[in-house]
């Protein structure tokens, strides 16, 4: 990556070459680009929603009609492979429709028990301007989460998206305006961290909503600290999965490392620490370690591409030190564990596996975002509560059984935002999106997501004396 006073220029992580460049807003630009979203705040919030979730739909049905072009933006800054895009796309627009499909009943007034002589109820009013802050890892979903949302509940939207994939909030507001939206209600701006910083602190500026690192979740609140908002921060994890002896063995193995590999390990919700009851654990190991040993890096654009490159030059030598670390602790790599390339081009991370880990090790105790599967057995359930719970993050966390009651006792236990039984690394829009501990605050998605995207107001009439 590349910039200069005006513009930045990312790499292509595969071939090195620049994958785009994007002009950068200075002072007056932000101006503008506030001024003019708190104009049109005032005019969307009376639309009806309705409205709004028809210009939604057709938005949504631009970006399905580009999402080749989309999805070949995406690969390029990032490397995701192709298919892994194409299914992005398909999966953002998803996710917007069951939110509008929710819309009207989340949004209506809140009626309270009749009172002879009075009416009473509870309005959900828009806050104004929100800014949304995504992630470069997934970067329509983790702007989707906030994007439909923010405006079916009447409020404008600032699209600052991460640096690696800028061209993603471009394609919001083409998407936005091409679907016939008022002017100005969805922008797209482009500035370094602490123009983004400045604008979370501007009093224009009514809801923040961020994805990323806990460092920059540290870096919002601080922005944010002078000022009464909450912002809505998902800060990402280092999930756990628990495999039970009472598991189907080789479907859990298979969705396991998945849920590992998938994306390159470049997600949040990524399994990172996996904790095999003993009885199981040569089996799952020995599974594993075929599974790993399939995965194809290469071109991200080819079909066949299975593992892409890793997005973010710093990450490789990190993942290296994590491994070096669990190697050093006593761990056995059976697979992988360095950075590689494909005739000589690409700034990849093999796929890992990583067998007789250790609570201690860096693998267990911090987020890695790499393609690694890193394994250790345990005794009981109980050991698996307790080492799972063992984390400054709570993000997801996952158990692997054939037993509800079992998964039903980790449910109640278990430290974490979502807690799945025989998934991973999925998020479904019914349900809140939402991290314990140092995973964030707030959440979003489901019916419960509007209530961060709007303020409840108090009707109360009296209607006869």
């Amino acid at each position: 990556m590349g910039s200069d006073a005006r513009t930045f220029t990312i790499d292509n992580p595969f071939s090195g070459e620049p994958a785009c460049t994007v002009q950068l807003a200075d002072e007056a630009a932000v101006n503008g680009v506030l001024a003019r979203a708190q104009d049109a705040a005032r005019a969307w919030r009376t639309s009806t929603v309705g409205e709004r979730i028809a210009l939604c739909e057709r938005a949504m049905e631009w970006m399905e009609n580009g999402s080749e072009a989309i999805a070949a933006d995406i690969t390029r800054m990032m490397g995701k492979p192709i298919g892994q895009s194409r299914g992005e796309v398909k999966t953002t627009a998803a996710r917007a429709r069951y939110m509008m499909s929710i819309a009207e009943q989340a949004l209506a007034d809140v009626a309270v028990p009749a009172k002879t002589g009075f009416e009473l109820r509870i309005a959900r009013e828009p806050l104004g301007v929100v800014l949304d802050l995504p992630a470069w890892n997934y970067p329509l979903l983790t702007a989707i989460n906030c994007v439909v949302p923010a405006l079916l509940a009447g409020n404008a939207l600032v699209l600052k998206h991460s640096p690696r994939t800028p061209l993603c909030g471009d394609h919001f507001a083409h998407a936005f305006a091409a679907a016939g939206a008022p002017a100005n209600l969805v922008q797209a701006i482009h500035c370094d961290h602490p123009t983004s910083e400045r604008m979370v602190g501007d009093v224009r500026v009514d809801h923040v909503v961020f994805t990323g690192s806990v460092f920059g979740g540290h870096r919002i609140m601080e922005a944010a600290a002078k000022r009464f908002m909450h912002p809505c921060l998902e800060l990402g994890g280092n999930d756990p999965a628990y495999v039970a002896p009472d598991c189907d063995v080789a479907k859990t193995v298979e969705n396991v490392v998945d849920g590992a590999i998938y994306n390159a390990g470049q997600s949040c919700c990524a399994i990172e620490r996996i904790y095999v009851h003993r009885t199981l654990y040569g089996r799952f190991v020995e599974i594993a370690e075929e599974l790993v040993r399939a995965y194809v890096m290469g071109n991200p654009m080819r079909e066949e591409t299975t593992l892409g490159p890793i997005a973010q030059p710093h990450h490789v030598p990190e993942l290296e030190a994590l491994v070096r670390d669990a190697r050093a602790g006593g761990a056995r790599v059976l697979v992988g564990g360095g950075p590689a390339s494909v005739e000589g081009r690409g700034r990849f991370f093999e796929a890992t596996l990583v067998a007789d880990c250790r609570q201690t090790m860096q693998l267990f105790r911090q987020e890695s975002f790499g393609p690694i599967v890193a394994v250790m057995p345990v005794e009981s359930d109980e050991e698996a509560i307790a080492k799972m719970n063992d984390s400054r993050l709570g993000l997801t966390a996952s158990v692997w059984t054939s037993d509800k009651e079992r998964a039903e006792r980790f449910a109640r236990a278990l430290e974490a935002g979502t807690v799945f039984m025989n998934r991973c690394d999925y998020l479904d829009p019914a349900l809140p999106w939402s991290g314990w501990k140092d995973s964030g605050r707030g959440l979003s998605l489901s019916a419960l997501g509007f209530e961060g995207l709007t303020r409840p107001k108090a009707v109360h009439f009296r209607v006869a004396w």
